[in-house]
């Protein structure tokens, strides 16, 4: 496939199918193999990996103000660095964390915040609708007790694209402290972190940077970070602790850190740069969903979503009928090389297909022939 910089060819072709998934996903053999080596957590080769990733990643999320943000990484899934940054953000008297919700990871933040025992104001949307900005900003102005906000960007219980950037508009006019769940969208697709106003934004190291499960990254402003001392609800997940004890230590993880994926993840961010940075990559994230669904759309499946509203990260389809049976389409596809995603709405059945990952246009048109074939038979 052709990019502003590059042809990417596919550098793994012992996978017996590929990951349609928003993460775990399809990596390329190259990151694969940067795992062979071991590492010493104490090492200072590792220890200056570490910080490479973390300046890395604070360019990449804030071009020209990298100084006023830093990056810090935590051990576990994505969701461990979600709670880690509630956990951390809230002051444990007199904090109010307002989220905005519309699918499950809107309400995995929740959760997170009711079993910590914040207090919340949840602003629920139809997992088909966006959010909505001027209800942010309505529920803003009327909540004073209001600290904090928190909202997914791109919500892969359907692969909506909440407004991140007039959402931001509303959230900054209040001066409260902004919460960005970009665990999805983030290397996938552009944003500057400076321009939103986001005080916090949250990620992982499997997803659009392509890289393996076995960490999360919080980018900071530097500013509120350094007043959150003190505030963590848990010692392991204490973000001011830890990015304490990396800026203190030269790179140094407070507790034993994931070292094959981390070598991993400096691969990743090299293969990123290689293909000519996030928004090349997000050029070919957006040509392979629209092949799957104008490929699908053929084979007779519906898009849950307008395109207008749909990211190109996951994308939801409808059963085509009440006698649909998903696991025998699964299975075939699998058996076919290629795995994809159960639905997670309850109103509407539907199964996602992802589009991130080593994957391109090419490959969206090879499944999108082979469901073609199968529903011919059905």
């Amino acid at each position: 496939m052709q990019t502003g910089q590059q042809t990417i060819v596919r550098t793994d072709t012992e996978n017996p199918y590929l990951l349609l998934t928003p993460g775990p996903l399809t990596t390329t053999r190259t990151v694969k193999e940067a795992m062979l080596k071991d590492w010493c957590t104490w090492d200072e080769e590792y220890n200056g990996l570490v910080r490479s990733i973390r300046d890395r990643l604070t360019t990449l999320a804030a071009p020209g103000r990298e100084r006023d943000y830093t990056a810090v990484l935590m051990q576990g899934s994505g969701t461990f660095s979600v709670e880690a940054t509630i956990g951390t953000a809230l002051p444990k008297e007199g904090g109010k964390l307002a989220i905005a919700v519309n699918g499950a990871y809107g309400e995995r933040i929740v959760q997170i915040a009711q079993t910590l025992g914040i207090e919340t104001a949840v602003l629920r949307f139809d997992e088909r609708e966006p959010v909505d900005p001027a209800k942010v900003s309505l529920l803003l102005s009327s909540d004073p007790a209001v600290t904090h906000f928190a909202v997914v960007h791109c919500e892969t219980t359907t692969g909506i694209l909440n407004p991140l950037a007039e959402i931001a508009s509303a959230v900054r006019d209040s001066g409260v402290t902004f919460i960005v769940d970009a665990m999805s969208s983030f290397g996938g697709i552009p944003m500057d972190i400076h321009e939103l106003g986001a005080h916090f934004l949250i990620s992982s190291s499997n997803k659009c940077i392509q890289g393996v499960p076995g960490f999360g990254f919080v980018i900071a402003e530097r500013e509120t970070l350094k007043g959150c001392k003190g505030r963590a609800r848990s010692l392991s997940l204490d973000l001011y602790d830890q990015w304490e004890t990396m800026e203190s230590s030269g790179g140094k993880w407070r507790y034993t850190s994931p070292t094959h994926v981390v070598r991993a993840f400096d691969q990743a961010l090299q293969e990123l740069e290689q293909e000519g940075g996030i928004a090349e990559r997000h050029r070919r994230f957006a040509a392979s969903q629209s092949a799957l669904v104008s490929g699908l759309k053929e084979a007779g499946f519906e898009a849950l979503l307008a395109q207008e509203l749909q990211s190109p990260i996951i994308t939801a389809f409808r059963y085509p009928s009440e006698s649909f049976d998903f696991s025998l389409f699964y299975q075939h596809l699998k058996s076919n090389g290629f795995v994809l995603y159960p639905g997670k709405l309850t109103a509407v059945p539907t199964f996602r297909i992802g589009s991130i990952g080593d994957v391109s246009e090419v490959d969206m048109e090879r499944l999108t022939a082979i469901v073609k074939t199968y529903m011919e038979v059905q």
